[in-house]
């Protein structure tokens, strides 16, 4: 008779709290792929893409709720990911509008593509692997 299979310790945590963090991830990278596979960026896609904006409202929303528990890091994580992301590109903005910027604006818009991309995917596999991030 085969064994079954084991069962995450979520360690006081409620399962829909869990599989609503998985969502907002979830909402997180596909907001990365519209910003690798259309006209915007990856860190316009990830801050000005409605899947994005759904995701930080959940956080927001759903904040309370995880208070105290590993997941709470994880809400963190997703809010400064966003904040963090808005902020470069508010930067980006104001170093694309000057000649001499120009330059550094699109260093620091990949630069910024890839930091999305890597928190994305580094707090979802912490997230499969059933422990915080950060």
């Amino acid at each position: 008779m085969p064994e079954p299979l084991p069962v995450a310790d979520l360690q006081g945590v409620r399962p829909s709290l869990v599989q609503l963090t998985h969502f907002i991830y979830g909402l997180h990278a596909i907001a990365v792929l519209v910003g690798l596979t259309s006209a915007a960026t990856v860190a316009g896609g990830f801050v000005f893409g409605l899947p994005s904006l759904c995701a930080v409202f959940l956080n927001y929303l759903k904040r309370s709720d995880v208070n105290g528990t590993w997941l709470e890091s994880h809400f963190r994580w997703q809010i400064r990911t966003f904040w963090f992301t808005f902020a470069g590109l508010l930067i980006y903005g104001l170093l694309i509008i000057t000649i001499i910027g120009i330059p550094l604006a699109w260093i620091l818009i990949a630069i910024l593509g890839l930091w999305v991309s890597y928190r994305v995917i580094r707090g979802w596999l912490a997230l499969f692997g059933v422990r915080p991030i950060g």
